[in-house]
């Protein structure tokens, strides 16, 4: 469902990015070389030392202009940023629309407000039908998150941001089955609070809106600390780890639900300190050196000495990728 309305929804981004300025041009392609090819798609597509320096003597080639070669293809396979403006598009208008929805909904709910209202009368506790559908696209969206990130592009934080989609999905699927849904909702409405202003900076970004995208990605860094770091633990895993002790017992599923619980809340300082680290270089330094999970790679130390020239948090390196590209998700924060 939401891989259908990602690719309807290209329909409505692409103009905008054709407006905003943004060509659909990728990479610097290789230069055609039938032996590095069949090296590149037979072999390896990072060759050590030994096998650079047979392929130096094989094509007459200085071992320099051979790593440049894998660099340019590697990248060359990459998404474009028209592709990636029009992506993180869509998980704007999601991630911004699921927020507005599930505040106007829970605001009208007693256990917004008070949370130990999660555990009264539990589990004979009625499943209204703005509930369901709240549910039921969470998890769609989350599932389709999981596929997608196996056909993206293969980033640092993959092995972290598997965990995170398992653990999301289970808890949503495991609180739907065991009625925990009050609880639920609660925590779907705290993930998705940050969400949007980290695809907001993405998007300034690829319209080279430096500034506009410095301030949503400081905007995004205080948000996302201040709900994952503060209300994250003291509100939710408060009421899961003690009001619900203290109301019902320790039901039998009580340990895995907070196992999933507290593996979120360790994703949650690891991001942190990855955001407090680029925020720190922005600030500091004016500009972000290296992001630690870049999915482009410069060409050459000249390209990089150019790409490190750019001001801001999102610096951009030299064939117009960006070096912050989550998800969060992706995406780097992100997706969640």
């Amino acid at each position: 469902f939401n891989l259908a309305l990602l690719t309807s929804f290209r329909f409505i981004a692409k103009p905008c990015a054709i407006n905003l300025g943004i060509q659909d041009s990728g990479p610097h392609r290789a230069q055609p070389n039938a032996i590095l090819e069949k090296v590149f798609t037979s072999i390896t597509k990072s060759p050590d030392g030994k096998r650079l320096e047979g392929l130096s003597k094989q094509l007459d080639w200085d071992v320099r202009k051979i790593q440049r070669w894998f660099r340019h293809r590697r990248n060359q396979d990459k998404p474009t940023t028209l592709t990636k403006f029009c992506e993180s598009m869509w998980r704007f208008t999601y991630y911004l629309s699921i927020f507005f929805y599930g505040i106007r909904f829970l605001w009208t709910t007693p256990w917004f407000w008070d949370t130990r209202q999660c555990w009264y009368n539990y589990p004979f506790q009625p499943l209204t039908s703005r509930l369901y559908y709240y549910y039921i696209l969470e998890l769609a969206f989350y599932w389709s998150l999981m596929f997608s990130q196996f056909t993206d592009i293969k980033r640092k934080d993959f092995l972290i941001m598997f965990v995170h989609h398992l653990a999301t999905i289970g808890l949503i699927t495991f609180s739907y089955m065991n009625n925990m849904v009050r609880v639920g909702t609660l925590v779907l409405c705290l993930h998705d609070a940050s969400d949007f202003l980290l695809e907001a900076a993405k998007l300034a970004n690829y319209a080279k809106y430096q500034r506009l995208c410095d301030a949503f990605f400081m905007l995004f860094g205080v948000v996302f600390i201040v709900t994952r770091l503060g209300i994250y633990p003291f509100w939710i895993l408060n009421t899961t780890l003690f009001e619900s002790w203290e109301l019902i017992g320790p039901y039998p599923s009580w340990w895995l639900f907070n196992g999933l619980l507290i593996t979120l809340q360790i994703l949650h300082i690891i991001w942190s300190s990855l955001i407090i680290r680029t925020a720190y270089k922005a600030l500091v330094r004016g500009k972000v050196s290296k992001d630690d999970r870049s999915d482009v790679e410069s060409s050459s130390e000249e390209e990089d000495v150019t790409s490190n020239s750019t001001k801001g948090v999102f610096s951009t390196s030299s064939n117009g990728s960006n070096r912050i590209n989550g998800h969060v998700a992706s995406d780097q924060w992100t997706e969640e």
